[in-house]
């Protein structure tokens, strides 16, 4: 078989870069299946821009930013599951366990009031229970993002709240069982 001038570049650039980009998308997403079919998938998308890719400076962090937004791609995905499922449980245990609807209206209008960066914080940490570098990765930002603003977003919660234990009103209303 005769590879063409582009196909024999791919190929080399496959066999080079492969396992590196394979273990971005493992770090990303500390999934390991999840990794290799990550790097697969992006390393398709270079080969069907492989003209453009191969014409840039840094191909090879082309490819690694492919693979970062793949990965960022399906951690919200995983996200946006949870937050379905965790609805779900809300709905199903609303029904089941009579909850104290004064509390839920609280902390939802508590939750209205801050500022989206804090609110998506808040509630990724607590009602989905993400740990912070899960959070960061949905949100895209650094680590230290979300602890400033889970941080935050807490203090002002507790203003709001009065009294109450804003961490256990956040959980438990929201769906996390502590």
């Amino acid at each position: 078989m005769v590879l063409d001038d582009a196909s024999a570049e791919f190929h080399d650039f496959f066999e080079r870069h492969h396992a590196e980009l394979a273990r971005l998308a493992y770090m990303l997403t500390g999934e390991p299946d999840a990794a290799e079919d990550l790097a697969a998938d992006a390393l398709v998308e270079l080969w069907h821009r492989w003209d453009r890719v191969r014409g840039a400076d840094h191909p090879v962090a082309y490819a690694r930013g492919v693979v970062a937004n793949k990965a960022r791609s399906r951690i919200r995905s995983a996200v946006r599951e949870r937050r379905r499922l965790n609805l779900f449980r809300l709905h199903r245990s609303e029904r089941f366990d009579d909850p104290d609807v004064a509390a839920v209206v609280d902390v939802r209008t508590a939750l209205a009031r801050l500022a989206f960066g804090k609110r998506a914080c808040v509630v990724l940490r607590y009602a989905l229970d993400l740990s912070e570098r899960e959070t960061a990765l949905a949100l895209g930002v650094s680590v230290g993002t979300v602890k400033s603003q889970t941080s935050k977003g807490m203090a002002e919660l507790r203003r709001m709240l009065g009294t109450r234990a804003a961490g256990e009103l956040v959980g438990r209303e929201l769906g996390r069982e502590h």
